[in-house]
């Protein structure tokens, strides 16, 4: 996916990683910019509903590079690396609707509460993102209404459609993790992220669990809460929807061979886990 991502910094680009551009303009996106939301199998008639807030890494015209070389835009830092590829194997195996968001959350992180320091970050992991500095309220306003917000925004209604067909929906954000970071090893081949929800998070991690060739994380490497992530939290809980998060180790799916094969392993997982909810008509 390299060509998603602009290589030149443009001149309004070099004013934003300055910090004194002259004037700002009113849109951050572009005639020829690709729209934030991306979405696959909007027919889909599973009761889940995947999200995947860090699917791409494409960066607006208007920003270049951020200030950054190539080999940083390709890293975790900017997407969460091999996801994509499962999310769209996962929709269609399952027979779901896949809601994604196509920016790299060094623009903005559509999974963070827009008011948090890491909503934009000046510093992800030990790097510096100079693109993002010395940002005006209005830059940072853009980004939140061109690319957070409409695809926020598509979650919520695609959730108040399904619920006025009194359709069951089971939310599932879908995530990846580097193998190490900040010096540290990550045994966990996946982990489950909840907070408030007790019905689907037990279940997934008694069938991963069941897989005798997996180390599961209970809310590992990350867990869940209203201050540092925004779709479960937003777009689950408080819509009292059933609801978890699925990390994936990412050198596990960095190729099509892994994303296919974890895809395939979650879709049998998640079809017998829906059986069992609807036998507890949980759904």
């Amino acid at each position: 996916m390299a060509s998603d991502v602009t290589g030149e910094l443009s001149d309004d680009a070099t004013g934003d990683v300055k910090g004194n551009l002259a004037g700002e303009t009113s849109l951050l996106l572009s005639g020829t910019d690709t729209a934030p939301v991306h979405e696959t199998n909007a027919a889909g008639a599973s009761p889940f509903l995947f999200t995947c807030d860090h699917y791409g890494r494409l960066l607006p015209k208007r920003l270049g590079d951020l200030g950054l070389p190539e080999s940083d835009l390709v890293r975790h830092i900017a997407w969460d690396i091999g996801i994509a590829g499962v999310a769209e194997h996962l929709a269609t195996l399952c027979d779901a609707h896949l809601v994604a968001q196509r920016y790299s959350r060094l623009v903005i992180d559509c999974n963070r509460p827009p008011d948090v320091a890491s909503s934009i970050p000046r510093l992800s992991e030990a790097t510096v993102i100079p693109g993002n500095e010395a940002l005006s309220e209005e830059r940072i306003a853009q980004r939140r209404r061109e690319i957070f917000d409409p695809y926020h925004r598509r979650i919520d209604a695609i959730i108040n459609q399904r619920l006025h067909q009194r359709r069951a929906t089971v939310l599932v954000a879908l995530h990846s993790f580097t193998p190490v970071y900040a010096d540290v090893a990550r045994p966990w081949h996946i982990g489950t992220l909840y907070h408030r929800d007790t019905t689907l998070p037990p279940l997934l991690l008694r069938a991963l669990r069941a897989e005798d060739d997996l180390v599961v994380g209970d809310n590992e490497p990350y867990a869940v809460s209203d201050l540092t992530d925004y779709t479960i939290p937003v777009h689950g809980e408080a819509r009292g929807l059933v609801n978890t998060g699925i990390e994936i180790r990412q050198d596990l799916i960095a190729d099509h061979s892994g994303q296919q094969q974890w895809a395939e392993r979650l879709a049998r997982i998640l079809t017998g886990i829906e059986a069992q909810l609807r036998a507890e008509q949980k759904i």
